[in-house]
């Protein structure tokens, strides 16, 4: 398919066309800002889930049942699960084929994992122009999956309309994501696998940290979404906030998003500009190293002084 006829394909919600624009915002192809620039003002009517926690927490199988809901109302979904990153390929460590294989062939989903790429926040570089393509494609919720590094995965909270928490019983989940922040930043909190012991307890805790850290008392939710038990008052609550984020009284809601949007993909263009300088002058500084001009500290003194 020509790269011209990107943003109808796009536009029109074709998957393929929607794969292969993520493609090039990702691979930060030359034509990638002009099929942004194409679709940029058709979008902004989704809404943005992001779904976070630490790891091994089944955030997967949440956004799985949360995909079936959806598809009963006949609602598009698109999903970005950000993985880590092959240290070989930089591609995604986990693909998109090992995730949510039922709904492959509905042309009412899409899903793509994405390579963290080494980007802080638990995201991926590219995510903000996945979603602005996934909007343009009207795909009417936008899943964001982070990669569940724990600590850094609260950058979601600036694109995202509503954050969701996952967490389980049993494996001191509590204390880690307290110190990981995500006390703050979650409006839907998951107590996932309610089935194990400790569940109860946990709930009872999380909604006496919540509500002290955050002046509010935002849901705390058990679930077994593999048993799929309390999936329907998960899906209620994320309904609830996907159509206060979409009404009037959301703009507040959608003004974040938008600004953390743009936040993000000025600042990936910054760094990956960065990146090339510093990588060229690398490999100049590195051949005085070789040939006996520089020392190693020399030469990252003079790296780094070039780049102040």
């Amino acid at each position: 398919m020509p790269t011209e006829s990107l943003p109808a394909g796009v536009l029109r919600g074709d998957r393929v066309s929607v794969a292969k624009a993520i493609t090039e915002v990702e691979n930060g192809d030359r034509d990638a800002e002009s099929l942004l620039r194409a679709i940029g003002k058709k979008g902004r009517r989704s809404f943005v889930l992001g779904v976070t926690g630490p790891p091994g927490t089944g955030k997967s199988t949440i956004v799985d049942r949360l995909i079936e809901e959806y598809r009963r109302m006949r609602v598009k979904v698109g999903v970005v699960a950000v993985d880590p990153t092959s240290p070989i390929t930089g591609g995604a460590l986990l693909g998109d084929r090992v995730r949510m294989m039922k709904h492959t062939m509905d042309n009412g989903v899409f899903i793509r994992s994405m390579a963290s790429r080494g980007w802080a926040g638990g995201l991926s570089g590219a995510v903000s122009e996945a979603i602005q393509i996934l909007d343009a494609a009207g795909f009417g919720v936008i899943i964001i999956e982070t990669v569940g590094i724990g600590q850094a995965d609260i950058e979601i909270m600036k694109i995202a309309h509503t954050v969701m928490v996952v967490t389980i019983p049993g494996l001191g989940d509590e204390v880690q994501v307290s110190k990981a922040g995500l006390m703050e930043i979650g409006d839907i909190y998951t107590v996932n696998k309610g089935d194990l012991p400790g569940a109860d307890a946990m709930v009872i805790n999380l909604l006496g940290m919540v509500r002290d850290m955050k002046g509010r008392s935002p849901p705390v939710l058990k679930v077994s979404a593999l048993k799929g038990e309390g999936v329907s008052t998960l899906f209620e609550a994320v309904e609830k906030e996907r159509k206060k984020a979409l009404s009037p009284q959301g703009k507040q809601v959608r003004l974040r998003s938008a600004r953390g949007m743009v936040v993000e993909l000025a600042k990936r263009r910054v760094l990956d500009g960065l990146d090339e300088r510093v990588q060229k002058e690398a490999t100049r500084l590195a051949s005085e190293v070789v040939e006996g001009r520089l020392s190693f500290g020399e030469a990252a003194d003079l790296l780094s002084d070039g780049e102040q």
